[in-house]
């Protein structure tokens, strides 16, 4: 049996349900929706925007680290649709003939950025300087955005490139820049988090999350794709043998629309890059 999610196991799991029961005449149901944690704020308002018209569809968003949600679907949780912020966590589950043949699509590209408080005075103008941090927020290897950071740095130099870019732990990224404080974090928007609360002087976030923050942050670096390479976010649907008639076709539908134009407009609003 899969296992459900629950406000115990992971607190960022986010209920999207329509108000009102009545003159319903399509079958109720629910789809469970695992998200990066970059799209939290994108897909609640796509999710949003489907329910209107599908008010019979209750929709559960999971938001999470690509890697940790990787990691949640491959010990029996229940998913539907899979949104991943990276190729890598899309392709391990492909590998391991969890992913529904025909379904995979690439939907958005992102860019990695380095951010600041706005007024903060550091001295960092960017990756190549990084070492003049007092403190820096960044993501683990395992979570794509740390991933992107450490290729970077790799490419740049500054980290050696030895084996994968996600095997190199913040402690060597520290040792490499100089002994630099770095506050771990195990998601993108935790990142983000730490540097708005002013916790840690700079951090790697995702330019999509700068998004409700301009009044707020300075990016100091918009990293070019050719130190990190694409930023792609997947999306797949899920093999759930536990799923009725009524919540494949939900699952199936969902995922349509955010391939959809109304969906790709609403993601460029969020600062995404629909040209993939």
């Amino acid at each position: 049996m899969k296992k459900k999610m629950t406000a115990a196991v992971l607190a960022g799991v986010l209920v999207l349900t329509a108000a009102g029961c009545s003159g319903r005449t399509a079958e109720e149901t629910e789809i469970q929706v695992f998200i990066a944690a970059s799209l939290n704020t994108v897909m609640t308002e796509l999710a949003e925007q489907y329910q209107e018209e599908h008010p019979e569809v209750k929709i559960t968003l999971n938001a999470d680290s690509s890697g940790t949600l990787l990691t949640q679907i491959r010990e029996g949780y229940e998913c539907d649709i899979f949104f991943s912020a990276a190729q890598k966590q899309m392709d391990d589950l492909e590998a391991d003939g969890l992913l529904m043949e025909g379904t995979r699509a690439d939907v958005v590209n992102n860019q990695v950025v380095v951010v600041t408080l706005k007024d903060s005075g550091t001295k960092v103008t960017g990756l190549e300087d990084l070492d003049q941090a007092e403190s820096i927020a960044l993501a683990g290897g395992s979570v794509p955005v740390g991933r992107y950071t450490r290729q970077a740095l790799q490419n740049l130099g500054i980290l050696p490139e030895t084996g994968e870019p996600d095997a190199i732990t913040t402690e060597e990224v520290s040792e490499a820049l100089g002994g630099v404080e770095i506050s771990e974090q195990d998601n993108v928007s935790k990142v983000l988090t730490a540097v708005a609360e002013g916790s840690c002087e700079v951090g790697t976030t995702y330019y999509s999350d700068t998004y409700g923050f301009e009044d707020d942050l300075e990016i100091l670096e918009t990293v070019s794709y050719d130190l990190t390479g694409n930023v792609i976010y997947p999306i797949a649907r899920v093999v759930n043998e536990e799923a009725d008639e009524a919540q494949a076709e939900a699952a199936d539908d969902f995922l349509a629309y955010i391939l959809s134009e109304e969906a790709e407009e609403v993601f460029a609003s969020y600062y995404f890059d629909t040209d993939v």
